[in-house]
């Protein structure tokens, strides 16, 4: 699905206005009646609902909010701004329809000493700023941001956290920023919701539904995408009644080394359960034995060193190739890795080792056949790239490096971001804080090329994986609890990951 910017927002907002047609009022209104309706279905037994409310739109959200709250019988306390200019005109038609009424206080902010004191058991509601703003709050409003801050009860905010900007941050000091715990936005998440750097103010974000022109919306160009289960069910490939093991290919895995037999297990278990027709594993040879016992599924290849990988196999049968796992950086490693680059011309799946590889081998990158899939976490995307400033620097960097070297550049985080080198990104929404665990990147490389076995485009088995792989977690997660969360319990729920996008309707 995809993630608009704010102006593009704003140009929904006006074609659904004028081409459904429905007022503008009208369409705030129906923002307004998602809001309440996801508030009053949670259950939460607040002492007192706060709505801080700005003069633009945003506000006016709040406003119409308060009026809705207040007529289903909840007390709310109506916070409004002294504005410095005029309020929006729908704030201000919002503002006229408030009602006269005991659940309804309303109260005018003039100077610090009108602030209310904040307790545990109030529910704050930020509507101060939407997308619109383009600077730093200052003055009043932004005092009125740190006394909210520094109270003691829940924040939600409206659209986006006030004083965050939909996109680049990179000129926002971020010293007036609501922190909130959840944030509920409109239609679309903002692109900087899926930054780390953000999480603080942003907390968890839903999205509220107002019923913008999906024609418009269809027909808006983008490059920022956010993978929903619908996308996924979109990708997967339903198996044909009479199909056999060599429809879905052949996958090999390089990976392991002494003292690392569990990488290439770990990995090769994730590929068998991609749905792969058949998975080789080559490992050094004291490993054979331990990935034969731990995985009868897979067949091996013993190399002839019993520590190190140090040969490449005849790469005729097979139709994809992972490489990294549990590998090491041994020198007879690179050579065998140097001359894997020189002879195969099929897309390579590379993580772990064989990223360290190529970080400690310039130039390395030049090499790699087109669509090759790396799987960095952001330390290894840190030595192949170098350091960025910021979140926001580095995920367009991302973006412009799968396009230079026409790769598909995965970076691993809580929203994992595929960049393909037609320059589009999409930034998962599965897994979990549990997943941060040794050998959850091995699985995630195994399932990838297990994926690039059956014949998925090299960047729609790189989104696909990494939905699956972290819906797998989510799954898992439900059982273990995150703290207890393992690799082998990821990939032991990779079958009921696909069963799920499998019945989810479209």
């Amino acid at each position: 699905m995809k993630i608009l910017t704010t102006e593009q927002i704003r140009r929904a907002d006006a074609y659904t206005i004028t081409h459904e047609p429905v007022p503008s009022l009208d369409l705030m209104e129906r923002a307004a009646l998602g809001l309440a309706r996801y508030i009053e279905k949670q259950p939460w037994n607040f002492r007192n609902i706060r709505i801080f409310a700005g003069y633009g739109n945003n506000g006016g959200d709040g406003m119409a909010l308060a009026r809705l709250l207040s007529d289903k019988g909840r007390h709310v306390n109506l916070y409004l701004m002294t504005p410095e200019r005029s309020w929006s005109p729908d704030a201000k038609a919002n503002l006229d329809r408030l009602p006269d009424e005991e659940c309804l206080d309303i109260n005018y902010l003039h100077q610090l000493s009108d602030f209310p004191v904040i307790e545990g058991g109030d529910l704050v509601i930020d509507a101060l700023f939407g997308t619109g703003l383009s600077r730093e709050p200052s003055g009043l409003i932004a005092d009125l941001i740190d006394h909210i801050n520094n109270g003691k009860a829940p924040v939600i905010s409206i659209d986006i956290p006030s004083g965050l900007f939909g996109e680049d941050n990179r000129q926002n000091s971020r010293k007036h920023v609501i922190r909130a715990f959840q944030t509920l936005t409109f239609e679309f998440p903002k692109l900087a919701f899926f930054l780390p750097e953000n999480h603080a103010y942003v907390g968890e974000w839903k999205v509220i539904t107002i019923g913008l022109h999906p024609d418009f919306i269809h027909k808006l160009p983008t490059q920022w995408n956010f993978i929903s289960i619908e996308d996924a069910r979109s990708w997967l490939k339903v198996r044909e009644k009479f199909s056999h093991k060599g429809k879905f290919g052949h996958s090999l895995m390089i990976a392991g080394s002494t003292g690392m037999a569990g990488a290439a297990v770990l990995a090769a278990t994730a590929c068998v359960r991609s749905g792969s027709g058949l998975t080789t594993v080559m490992i050094p040879g004291s490993v054979n034995s331990i990935v034969q016992t731990a995985l009868p599924e897979a067949m091996t290849i013993p190399d002839n060193h019993p520590d190190h990988w140090t040969q490449v196999p005849d790469l005729t049968p097979y139709s994809s190739i992972g490489i990294g796992p549990g590998l090491g950086i041994h020198p007879t490693t690179w050579s065998a890795m140097d001359s894997l680059l020189h002879s195969c011309r099929m897309p390579l799946v590379l993580d772990a080792d064989a990223l360290n590889l190529m970080s400690l081998n310039p130039g390395t990158l030049l090499k790699l056949p087109n669509n090759s899939i790396l799987t960095p976490h952001p330390g290894e995307f840190k030595r192949l790239f170098g350091e960025d400033s910021d979140d926001f620097t580095r995920i367009l960097r991302l973006k412009d490096l799968s396009i230079f070297y026409r790769i598909v550049l995965i970076l691993k985080g809580a929203h994992t971001a595929v960049a393909g080198p037609d320059g589009s990104v999409w930034l998962n929404t599965t897994g979990n804080p549990g997943m941060a665990t040794g050998g959850s990147g091995d699985a995630l490389t195994g399932l990838i090329t297990g994926l690039m076995a059956q014949g998925y485009e090299p960047v729609i088995a790189a989104r696909l994986g990494v939905f699956v792989h972290g819906l797998a977690g989510d799954l898992a997660s439900e059982t273990t609890g995150q703290e207890a969360l393992t690799a082998g319990d990821i990939i032991g729920y990779i079958g009921k990951a696909f069963l799920k996008i499998h019945n989810n309707p479209s």
